[in-house]
């Protein structure tokens, strides 16, 4: 039989997942989050084991069995004891996730500030600011740490969430938690930026090179991210 890749199970899932009962669709979708938000285990053996708890549960769903008579009551302590047992995500494609999110974020940054450049030297007529290399790259340095916390924090809620009922205070809760870590983080970069000293040689520069940077940036990050997923990384 022929593997699946990663999207083709996660395609395959979302298909499958359509013919589970209400109760029994709660269950295993906290349970498929829950192994998801987990980074560091291997991708390709998670959404294996989620396909083998989906067709299992979809097999006792014809005989008129929960999730909870076939998993038992406690889902956490379940999904807990499969994740001990999983390997980890390789290392090395690890490292290559890492560096295609921080080209990524820096092509964003470079394309918003070829565009604030343009409009401050065109619609303002005013001088654009010198360029601080080794500052530049502290403060992307930096940055990068804050995002990477964030999104572990907001992870960290997200898990907290899970295997609980569905109420409105849970989700307002869970809402009002991820949207102070993002406030948070905002702040913290827009800070970073407004008082990390000038350090270092300066120069000037036209306004279009951050955005043809950004641009270059960009089209590397979505060229690997192409050759990463067709080789199922």
């Amino acid at each position: 039989m022929r593997m699946l890749s990663v999207k083709q199970l996660i395609e395959e899932n979302n298909r499958k997942r359509q013919e589970l009962a209400p109760e029994n669709k709660k269950f295993y979708n906290d349970m498929l989050d829950y192994l998801r938000l987990q980074t560091v285990l291997s991708e390709q053996q998670t959404e294996e084991v989620l396909m083998e708890l989906l067709d299992h549960l979809l097999e006792g769903q014809k005989e008129n069995k929960t999730a909870a008579q076939m998993f038992g009551g406690d889902p956490k302590a379940f999904a807990d004891e499969i994740i001990r047992q999983l390997p980890k995500e390789n290392k090395r494609n690890m490292v290559s996730f890492t560096i295609r999110i921080m080209i990524l974020l820096l092509g964003i940054d470079l394309v918003i500030n070829g565009i604030t450049a343009f409009v401050v030297e065109r619609f303002f007529s005013r001088p654009l600011p010198p360029f601080y290399p080794v500052s530049a790259a502290l403060n992307f340095f930096i940055a990068g740490l804050y995002v990477i916390f964030a999104i572990w924090y907001i992870f960290r809620i997200l898990k907290k969430s899970l295997f609980k009922e569905e109420t409105k205070k849970v989700q307002i809760l869970t809402f009002l938690k991820i949207d102070a870590v993002i406030f948070v983080f905002l702040g913290g970069v827009i800070l970073l930026d407004k008082f990390m000293p000038k350090i270092g040689p300066s120069f000037s520069y036209p306004w279009w090179l951050p955005l043809v940077l950004g641009v270059v940036s960009l089209g590397v990050y979505y060229s690997w991210e192409k050759a990463a997923k067709s080789r199922g990384i």
